[in-house]
């Protein structure tokens, strides 16, 4: 094992045993489940575009955005294919046996920079809360993490011209 590989794994296990606490494991568990395939933050978008009529093709596009990262985010996990941590006792079941960028911080991401930008200051924080939620029930190393946010963040920004397009915005 090398150092990062090291750290990595360090890293994990302590932010892992903070899932001892029942209130701390059952809010993970929660974002878990509210994050698979992107569900609450393609909720969130479309909430976003039946209350803000005005802006309602950014909030569909930011949407769209969202999905596509997360896809993307999938599509890497099937090429890098990298198991889940075997060192810790995961607190939630997942989609899949691959950890390599993990999709739940990828799509948080996506969606905290595209609706970030649209006003929506909540997502944010929800989407850090997102991220740590996947080292707390034990199912993605930090990396996969950085990652999947990284791949996220890139995604909604390169679409940032577009998602504010449109004629009707």
């Amino acid at each position: 094992m090398d150092d990062l590989d090291d750290l990595d794994h360090r890293i994990l296990s302590a932010l892992h045993a903070h899932g001892g606490d029942p209130r701390v494991a059952g809010a993970a568990r929660a974002l878990s489940w509210a994050g698979e395939h992107g569900a609450l933050w393609l909720v969130a978008g479309l909430a976003g575009a039946a209350v803000d009529g005005a802006r309602r093709g950014a909030w569909l596009r930011g949407t769209a955005l969202t999905a596509g990262a997360h896809l993307a985010s999938m599509g890497v996990k099937r090429v890098v294919r990298r198991p889940r941590p075997a060192h810790v006792a995961p607190l939630v079941r997942t989609a899949g046996r691959h950890s390599f960028p993990s999709s739940h911080a990828t799509s948080a991401v996506a969606a905290a920079v595209a609706f970030g930008a649209l006003g929506a200051h909540v997502v944010p924080p929800l989407a850090a809360a997102m991220c740590l939620s996947r080292l707390v029930v034990g199912v993605h190393y930090p990396s996969d993490v950085a990652a999947g946010a990284a791949l996220g963040a890139l995604t909604a920004r390169v679409g940032a011209r577009w998602m504010r397009g449109g004629a009707h915005d």
